[in-house]
């Protein structure tokens, strides 16, 4: 274990991130750049005076679990991971749960596609990257918190779970069936993620619909090759769909465009140009 090393590198991670990245108020008094040690202690669920102890080089070997909280609350990458247990010591297992961080040269590809609306879903269904005509067509994700811009729990636990109004989709039932189907298959591959686990009992607390979905067992979908949105300025957009597995980051690229010369592919122009402008995008 390499004390100094190790303190230096949380007091970096820490430092780099700011209290409205985590949803924490920054308040008028704060004079530490990023994160307090008490707040970064938080959000790894142990004790202040513990995390205080590891950025001053003078705490015991962390354990696995401590390891696995630090990394999640400092929002560190799979590289930084691995090297924060090269650190403290151990070698480094499996990802504790889905991988948020997006390639940059796949965000740069999103926005390389000005004719297709694109997203980056995570494992667990969670919008992570889009480009400008994908919030057009769909919402303006980056006014959402994290938690709302999770998929699977707007289409069962949204405003409108029963009449599916999710961007108007002509395929939502479809959609929260698929969805349900891989986060099981997920949950089979992140065992020990609690943020996953805390997820899936949400939403086996508060929809009966995937409740039972969950208990078919099922985790095969068929793919959907072609939706409709129905869109509030400009109707109905109907899109192919084509989805790429990340497989190295288990995330997945989807790629909406229109055929060529139809209406659809005018009404995507249209939102090109609009943007996410006097929108009012049922939820």
């Amino acid at each position: 274990m390499d004390r100094r090393e190790l303190a230096a590198f949380l007091r970096s991670r820490r430092e780099r991130i700011s209290p409205a990245d985590v949803g924490l108020p920054a308040g008028p008094r704060r004079r530490t750049p990023g994160l307090r040690r008490e707040e970064a202690a938080q959000l790894a669920f142990i004790s202040t005076e513990y995390y205080t102890r590891l950025e001053q080089a003078r705490a015991p070997r962390p354990s696995r679990e401590v390891l696995a909280g630090l990394a999640r609350a400092l929002r560190l990458s799979d590289a930084e991971r691995d090297h924060l247990h090269h650190l403290a010591g151990t070698a480094p297992g499996p990802p504790p749960g889905p991988s948020r961080e997006v390639r940059q040269s796949l965000a740069d590809l999103l926005n390389r596609l000005p004719q297709a609306a694109a997203i980056v879903l995570s494992a667990t269904y969670e919008v992570i990257a889009w480009n400008p005509l994908a919030a057009a067509l769909m919402e303006d994700f980056s006014a959402l918190s994290r938690r709302d811009r999770n998929l699977v729990r707007r289409v069962f636990l949204g405003p409108h779970p029963e009449g599916r109004r999710l961007y108007g989709l002509s395929d939502a039932d479809a959609f929260a069936r698929t969805s349900a189907q891989h986060l099981r298959a997920t949950a089979a591959r992140y065992p020990d993620d609690p943020e996953l686990a805390a997820l899936v009992k949400e939403l086996l607390a508060g929809s009966g619909e995937f409740a039972r979905l969950w208990e078919s067992h099922n985790v095969c979908a068929e793919p959907t090759l072609c939706k409709t949105f129905r869109h509030p300025a400009v109707g109905p957009v109907t899109v192919n769909c084509d989805v790429l597995d990340i497989a190295d980051r288990d995330q997945r690229l989807i790629i909406y465009t229109a055929e060529p010369g139809s209406r659809s592919e005018e009404a995507l122009r249209l939102l090109s140009v609009i943007g996410t402008q006097r929108m009012n995008v049922p939820g």
